[in-house]
């Protein structure tokens, strides 16, 4: 009986590795876009890469707003990131990790659903309108072949930045 109980001392530093463990699976963006650089600049151009833009300083302070607007900021990444959404990086960035579908799953990486989105944008969000999943999946689009077009359309329509 004294064995099993002597060792009890080392569960919580055991959870407390664990947990520390866990909260270090993110690389960051930065790391995403050297394979995917098209889809870190549609990230870029998004409100996700701006999410605490939008917040007021005292918002900023707010466990409630940081949450959603900023979630991973524990592990040093502000606003809303790929990983946010795709889960922590650590073991499906490497490269011949992401060259097979199945493998990148299996280790991580998520394929967001709309209850995922809808952990931030839903009805307690206190200035976000009406949320549609499949309109909003369009506005964030990162990996379709019409996203290029979309971006070379937006491009062609912008117009010069006036002279001085």
């Amino acid at each position: 009986m004294l064995m099993r109980t002597s060792g009890l001392w080392l569960l919580p530093l055991l959870l407390t590795v664990a947990t520390a463990a866990g909260a270090a699976d993110l690389v960051g963006p930065e790391s995403c876009k050297g394979c995917h650089p098209a889809a870190y600049t549609a990230w870029q151009q998004s409100k996700h890469a701006r999410a605490m833009d939008s917040l007021s300083d005292q918002q900023k302070k707010d466990a409630r707003c940081l949450s959603c607007h900023a979630p991973d900021q524990s592990q040093g990444v502000t606003n809303v990131s790929c990983e946010t959404c795709h889960g922590g990086g650590q073991y499906y960035s490497p490269a011949y990790v992401m060259k097979d579908p199945e493998l990148s799953r299996l280790v991580g990486l998520v394929d967001p659903s709309e209850k995922q989105c809808r952990t931030c944008h839903d009805a307690s969000s206190p200035s976000l309108r009406p949320f549609n999943f499949v309109e909003s999946l369009k506005a964030i689009d990162h990996w379709t072949a019409e996203r290029p077009k979309k971006a070379a359309r937006a491009e062609a329509t912008t117009p010069p930045p006036a002279k001085k």
